[in-house]
């Protein structure tokens, strides 16, 4: 389709430029009055770059060496433009002013080179789902199918509410998670800096002293001193295992069954396993439960929310489900077949499948496993401290009976003498 490239005036006298993809002038001069702005002039587009995209170099390679090291955009600068986005859409103003004045303001580099780029889109008469789609690290598919809906039927402003508000829950979880791994974290970081320490600067000290008596040596001493021994002359053999050992486990998780696998895995480790677990159950219902109230239908829904709930063995019984939905079962069915869901959570989903209200009770499916999850995760500290304290007391224990008592062997030997 050819392009063109206009200037044109907006409600309050501003002029505004760029590229629209249109078959002739009129269809240009059609699609800038639907968008509340007067053409002033349109051209037939000679190829070169519009003036927003401040990103083509000299060669014409769409390279910005800054754009490469800028952080990526957290899940905060979503949630802020999602939070943004409803109340301008609420407020009337068009979606291309509300995108290039969220480009101005915001204040992360790679958000607003993608805002930057998505109004470029919509100035060429793309949807603005169309134009999200465009920057997949930023908007993943859940968040485009539901502003895809939300443009079809009217509700944008309700779709960008609805998305900050599944946002900031993730958003909330993953501080959660965070917060209750601190100090488990700090203990383990303190455990590592001990050994290091031990074995460099205190074992070989007394390993001199036991030399100089010639005393004979415990078990458990022979084992520190060839600890020790091997930290610090044969450290890069340590190196090279503890990176090929690393490089082994990446290449495997990377690998789609080494993925399954540990997916798999870590919802049955003890004290953390059910935390996942119900998370992930919490993040599958809340997101089913978004996309079925936007109007997303049932099987698509579903291969939307196997990829958002970011676990590969939960992502295949639910892509199960949508493949025997398909051969026409109902939902409770295939859901009670997943063996992913409780009793309570089956009794659930059944009566809102008769009552046409599966959305709503997916909600409060969702509300259910959060505060399980909000309740797990504050005594999750609490779980974790004996085994910290069980490691710290077979460390102590390891190094009063490899250090002290060949000390005490040789005290008693030398009053004996």
């Amino acid at each position: 389709m050819p392009q063109f490239d206009y200037s044109a005036r907006n409600q309050d006298g501003s002029l505004v430029q760029g590229q629209i993809d249109a078959p002739d002038k009129n269809a240009v001069a059609q699609a800038l009055i639907k968008r509340s702005v007067i053409p002033v002039s349109i051209e037939p587009s000679k190829g070169k770059a519009s003036k927003n995209q401040n990103s083509t170099d000299s060669t014409g390679l769409n390279i910005d060496v800054k754009e490469l090291f800028a952080p990526k955009v957290s899940l905060d600068d979503l949630v802020i433009f999602s939070r943004q986005m409803y109340s301008l859409m609420r407020a009337g103003i068009p979606i291309l002013r509300a995108v290039k004045g969220l480009a101005e303001t915001s204040n992360s580099r790679r958000m607003q080179a993608a805002l930057l780029d998505v109004g470029a889109q919509l100035e060429r008469g793309r949807s603005f789902s169309s134009a999200l789609n465009q920057h997949p690290k930023i908007f993943d598919q859940l968040y485009v199918s539901i502003v895809h809906v939300g443009e079809n039927t009217g509700k944008l402003d309700e779709a960008c509410m609805q998305l900050s508000e599944y946002l900031e829950r993730e958003q909330e979880t993953r501080k959660q998670i965070k917060s209750a791994t601190r100090y488990p974290t700090f203990v383990l970081i303190a455990i590592a800096i001990a050994l290091v320490i031990m074995n460099i600067f205190v074992i070989p000290t007394f390993a001199g002293m036991f030399e100089k008596f010639g005393a004979e040596l415990p078990t458990m001493t022979k084992f520190l001193l060839a600890m020790s021994d091997f930290f610090i002359n044969k450290w890069h053999w340590l190196l090279i295992g503890l990176s090929a050992a690393f490089f082994s486990i990446y290449k495997y998780l990377d690998s789609q069954q080494g993925r399954y696998n540990w997916d798999k895995y870590k919802l049955s480790l003890p004290a953390v396993g059910s935390i996942f677990e119900r998370s992930l159950l919490a993040r599958f219902s809340r997101s089913f439960s978004m996309m079925l109230k936007a109007g997303v239908p049932l099987t698509h829904a579903l291969n939307l929310t196997a990829d958002a709930v970011d676990n590969s063995f939960m992502s295949s019984r639910i892509v199960g489900m949508r493949q025997n939905i398909e051969k026409g079962e109902s939902l409770s069915k295939v859901a009670a077949g997943s063996g992913l869901f409780t009793p309570l959570v089956m009794q659930m989903i059944g009566v809102g499948e008769e009552t046409g209200r599966v959305d709503e009770l997916l909600r409060d499916v969702a509300v259910y496993y959060e505060r399980e999850v909000d309740y797990d995760l504050k005594g999750l500290t609490a779980k974790i401290e004996p085994i910290l304290i069980a490691i710290v007391s077979v460390m102590v224990l390891v190094l009063a009976l490899g250090i002290f008592t060949p000390m005490w062997d040789m005290m008693n030997a030398a009053k004996g003498g």
